[in-house]
C-alpha cells in the first residue's frame, strides 16, 4: 500500500486506524485491477462525510450569518459543496497523487472526470476523520481547508448560476440584457453538441459548447465573465 504520510501531513490529521485513510483514498476502477487487495472502495466513506459535510457547513452558515433568511443560506450551502469546490480544496491538498486508481483512470486526461473523482475523495476523508476521530476532528478539517473559499463565493456572487451572474453584471455595468443565440448543432439524437454565443447588443462576447442548449449557454455566459473580467 502507499505511505500517506504526506497526506496526512497535508490534511493536518494523524489516523489512528491507517486503513481507513487507505480506503478514503481508493476509488472503485482500481479494485477491478486488483481483486485481491484488502479494503473496500470509497464510496461508503464518501457517503459519511457527504452528510458530515452538510452539516458543518449548514451549522456555520446557521450561525455566522443570523439575519440571512433561509433561501440565501441555501445557495451558499450548495456553492461550498459543489463538486467543483471541493475539488479545488482536494487539489489544494495533493489528495490526486495519493488516490489508488486503475491504470485507465490515472491515465484519463479528461479534467471534468479527474475533479469529479477527488471532490468526492475530499468527502471520503471527511468520513475517515469522522471514523477515525471524532465530529470535532472532522468540523476543523472542513474549516480549515474548506470554509476559508466562503469569502470569493460572497464576493464574486459564485453562488448564482453562470447566466444570472452574468446578465446581473450586464445590466449593472452596461444596462443591457444578454442575449444568447446558437451557433452550430451537430451529432446524432443520442448525442448533440451546440455552440452557442452570448451577445451584449450586437456584439459576441463569447461562446460556449455544451451537450444541451442549457450546458451550452452557462458555458457561454461562464466564458463571458472571464472575457469581461467580471
Amino acid at each position: 500500500m502507499k505511505d500517506h504520510s504526506e497526506v496526512e501531513k497535508n490534511i493536518g490529521v494523524k489516523f489512528r486506524d491507517q486503513d481507513l485513510l487507505t480506503q478514503a483514498l481508493v476509488h472503485r476502477s482500481y479494485l477491478n485491477e486488483h481483486p485481491g487487495f484488502a479494503l473496500g472502495h470509497n464510496e461508503r466513506l464518501e457517503f459519511l462525510g457527504d452528510a458530515v459535510l452538510e452539516l458543518v457547513v449548514t451549522r456555520h452558515l446557521f450561525d455566522a450569518f443570523p439575519d440571512k433568511p433561509e433561501g440565501e443560506l441555501t445557495n451558499w450551502r450548495a456553492s461550498l459543496v459543489k463538486s467543483q469546490t471541493l475539488a479545488d480544496a482536494a487539489e489544494a491538498l495533493n489528495l490526486y497523487d495519493s488516490l489508488h486508481l486503475s491504470r485507465g483512470e490515472a491515465r484519463d486526461t479528461n479534467e471534468k472526470a479527474r475533479r469529479y473523482i477527488i471532490a468526492n475523495a475530499y468527502e471520503a476523508v471527511i468520513g475517515a476523520i469522522y471514523m477515525d476521530q471524532d465530529y470535532d476532528q472532522a468540523k476543523d478539517f472542513i474549516h480549515r481547508t474548506l470554509l476559508p473559499k466562503l469569502e470569493e463565493i460572497l464576493e464574486h456572487k459564485l453562488y448564482l448560476d453562470p447566466k444570472s451572474r452574468f446578465q446581473e453584471k450586464a445590466q449593472e455595468i452596461e444596462s443591457i440584457t444578454p442575449r444568447y443565440q446558437v451557433m452550430e448543432e451537430s451529432g446524432p439524437d443520442h448525442a448533440k453538441e451546440f455552440v452557442i454565443g452570448v451577445y451584449l447588443d450586437n456584439t459576441e462576447i463569447a461562446r460556449g459548447r455544451g451537450a444541451s442548449k442549457h450546458e451550452a449557454e452557462e458555458n457561454a455566459a461562464r466564458a463571458a465573465i472571464q472575457a469581461k473580467d467580471w
